[in-house]
């Protein structure tokens, strides 16, 4: 069964992404989603990064453009407003300042940096010539664990992130993602299962099966997200991705509002 909704996907306030709030909603519509949430990236709490984030004068307008087409289309779908938010260690008063200041239906939490290090950015893929890959892989895990401790967030986003351009541990990591599922289960928080792997260097969605077989079997909760920055991106490979969540034991996938399980769906 297709899923239900798409739960990750972004605007162009984010500087990085292409196409208007209604051209993913039509699309969202024409692919057969019944409900969508955009989660724009939340601007950087450690400092201003144009064409990564928006800015923190530019949340009203966020929130306007999408209050707007949830009523236009309020007959058509349902439209959640939510936002992607680092974590970032040190910062975590800010952080909440930003999700705390909107009635969001959910935040999801995601892992970028190590210590100053973007490590997903493209323009910074020389530096992991610089960086022992298994020590990034230690560090982030670590970090997804206690920015699943804050309590802030509802969803942590492609949770192993680390992967897109190719970086594979030369380790065994599972004794780390065994305890990052028992945080992840302990503080309540869902995983989704993000397609944009696919159209990466990596050719993968995140979690990599193994990884959400184990949090699976923790009884750690799944959403679904493209991670869309382009319209046509909204829903693709969610074929692909029921698939691999019931490769991985998963029967079912939540729905928020409010930050709040507003229902449980079927797969």
């Amino acid at each position: 069964m297709f899923p239900y909704c798409d739960y990750h996907m972004h605007t162009p306030l984010c500087g990085h992404a292409t196409g208007s709030p209604e051209e993913y909603v039509k699309q969202a519509i024409k692919v057969g989603l019944k409900e969508i949430g955009f989660s724009d990236h939340a601007p950087m709490v450690h400092m201003p990064m144009p064409g990564i984030t928006m800015a923190f004068d530019e949340l009203p307008k966020y929130h306007t453009m999408i209050e707007d087409v949830r009523k236009r289309y309020a007959s058509q779908i349902s439209i959640k407003i939510a936002l992607e938010s680092d974590f970032l260690v040190g910062f975590e008063s800010k952080t909440k300042t930003i999700i705390d200041s909107y009635p969001y239906d959910y935040i999801i939490g995601s892992v970028h940096f190590i210590d100053d290090w973007a490590f997903d950015d493209p323009a910074t893929r020389e530096y992991w010539k610089k960086h022992d890959v298994n020590d990034v892989y230690l560090k982030y895990y670590a970090l997804l664990r206690k920015s699943a401790q804050t309590g802030f967030f509802q969803i942590i986003g492609h949770c192993d992130l680390p992967k897109k351009f190719g970086a594979r541990p030369s380790i065994d990591l599972t004794d780390e993602i065994k305890a990052t599922a028992k945080v992840f289960k302990d503080t309540g928080v869902a995983i989704e299962i993000n397609t944009a792997g696919l159209r990466k260097p990596i050719g993968e969605m995140y979690p990599a099966p193994n990884c959400l077989k184990i949090y699976r079997e923790a009884g750690v909760p799944l959403t679904f997200g493209s991670d869309a920055h382009h319209p046509e991106d909204v829903g693709k490979d969610f074929d692909k991705a029921v698939d691999l969540a019931k490769s991985a034991g998963y029967s079912e996938y939540l729905v928020f509002k409010q930050k709040k399980i507003e229902k449980r769906i079927k797969i």
